[in-house]
């Protein structure tokens, strides 16, 4: 590592002192990659310099690995020895699986992707926002296809109702001035991933936000027009240099998001409810038939929506429903699904 890892041209990549303090005395004459794309089999990486080879111990298994990933490489073979501890994760719990399943790492923040038309779920918005406050990314709903509807600030207000100090960027995704309203967020050695349902436009803002000179621009999709459902056009979760500055990463279309183990993102995302809850007159309060319920009371002053409560005793429950918990005797604990 000449330079002490090349730093300025590392910082580019999104290389701070978060990851810099973490290397060892004895680990300096590494090699710094980033994980650029994960494959069944392979992983591949960039540094300083651009694409690079990185090869994978015969035991690894890349599922342990997310694109963003950091890890240090030896520089005779090759060979990646170890990775750095993130500084953002961004998971999901998948059906029928104990284990989150990895989605991006080290995003500083997360571009939330929907359209102005059918596509528009608050529901599925609140998913997506709990999933980037669990994680520790900036969440910022970017809508689609305004130029198609009349009312695309309609859109824009119900989805900046969803979370206090939400940003709302209304964008088309086509046009070649769609990454300015996105640049706050896009300067170099930042990173930004995209995330929403098939068709709402991600491939093709990817591309808008690597520029024209991109050499494997993302593939893009037509929808359906009775229901804004589209195809998966993006199969994999890749890392692509953003035109000036910065990167992002694509994700594919997630068709389901189940709510698991994330109570941190569910009470960032309902601050207003989790703030009233100390004022309820019993501390187990359930927010739905007790007397001196705080919530209840700014449901009846008109302060608090009773369809924004009934989506957060959804989520609630079925985040708690759906969290692994261990159980068995001690010292031979196993992990199980709570039951639902």
């Amino acid at each position: 590592m000449t330079g002490f890892f090349e730093t300025a041209a590392l910082q580019r990549l999104g290389w701070t002192d978060f990851f810099a303090d973490q290397v060892t005395p004895d680990e300096t004459n590494l090699l710094v990659r980033r994980i650029s794309s994960v494959h069944r089999a392979r992983l591949d990486a960039i540094d300083a310099s651009g694409p690079v080879a990185i090869e994978l111990a015969p035991n690894a298994n890349t599922a342990d690995y997310a694109v963003g990933d950091w890890v240090l490489a030896d520089p005779l073979t090759g060979l990646l020895t170890r990775r750095l501890a993130r500084h953002t994760v961004l998971q999901r719990r998948t059906e029928g699986a104990i284990g989150q399943q990895l989605a991006a790492a080290n995003v500083d923040t997360l571009f939330i992707v929907t359209s102005c038309n059918a596509d528009f779920n608050p529901s599925r918005l609140e998913r997506y926002l709990i999933m980037a406050n669990e994680a520790g990314t900036r969440p910022v709903i970017v809508l689609t296809k305004a130029d198609m509807v009349e009312d695309a600030e309609t859109y824009a207000t119900q989805a900046a109702s969803l979370q206090r100090d939400l940003p709302v960027v209304v964008v088309n995704a086509r046009a070649t001035d769609a990454i300015d309203p996105l640049k706050p967020w896009c300067g170099p050695g930042q990173t930004v991933a995209l995330v929403g349902s098939s068709g709402v436009g991600k491939s093709t803002l990817v591309n808008t936000l690597a520029g024209p000179s991109a050499e494997s621009p993302q593939k893009t999709g037509e929808i359906r027009e009775h229901d804004a459902k589209g195809r998966h056009t993006t199969t994999a979760r890749s890392l692509h240099e953003i035109a000036g500055g910065g990167w992002v990463i694509d994700t594919p279309g997630i068709r389901t998001l189940y709510v698991s183990d994330v109570t941190g993102g569910i009470d960032t995302l309902f601050a207003e409810i989790i703030e009233l809850a100390p004022n309820c007159r019993f501390r187990d309060c359930t927010h739905a038939h007790e007397p001196g319920c705080a919530v209840q009371a700014a449901v009846k002053a008109g302060t608090l929506s009773a369809e924004r409560l009934e989506r957060w005793r959804t989520l609630t429950t079925e985040n708690r429903d759906r969290t692994p918990v261990y159980s068995g005797p001690k010292g031979n604990k196993t992990l199980r699904k709570n039951k639902y």
